[in-house]
């Protein structure tokens, strides 16, 4: 099972590690089932339990786990309800992910970022939608398809029955 991990580059160690914790990781928990309904569309792979953070593993392997980050960041954002609350996550957002040279900058037009810059006093809960939206296509359009041809995918659909 590990051979084919053994020959990739140590920039992949999160899939070995992955793999390595099979009995108590993640691994063992995912169904085959839910494995296959994430071929079904990007929507499905990232409303399911375990999608969401596989995909996280395999776009670290693309260097581009900032996108899922921001994605699921502006998830959480928008069910926070006090105002206060509301503004500390907004800055830590913009900081981390929009401002011009953010550690975690996600690629987004002009506009889209412009209209948070002027936001992001008074942010409202609806503030990042639009680069959340952005953020979204270009991981369906992009890193999906690649995610469902990538060695951390097949493995998991092709891996022997408990």
């Amino acid at each position: 099972m590990f051979s084919l991990f053994r020959r990739m580059s140590p920039n992949i160690c999160c899939l070995c590690k992955l793999f390595r914790e099979d009995e108590n990781g993640i691994t063992s928990k995912v169904s085959l089932e839910e494995v296959l309904q994430w071929s079904q569309s990007f929507e499905t792979l990232m409303t399911t339990k375990y999608g969401p953070i596989i995909y996280k593993t395999y776009l670290k392997t693309e260097y581009s786990d900032e996108n899922i980050e921001f994605w699921l960041a502006c998830e959480t954002y928008k069910k926070i309800e006090s105002r206060r609350k509301r503004i500390s996550v907004a800055r830590r957002i913009f900081k981390n992910y929009i401002q011009p040279q953010a550690p975690k900058e996600i690629n987004i037009d002009s506009p889209a970022r412009e209209a948070i810059i002027r936001n992001i006093q008074e942010p409202t809960q609806s503030c990042f939608d639009e680069a959340q939206r952005i953020v979204y296509m270009h991981m369906e359009r992009d890193s999906y398809p690649r995610f469902l041809g990538s060695e951390i995918y097949q493995k998991l659909k092709h891996r022997p029955s408990d």
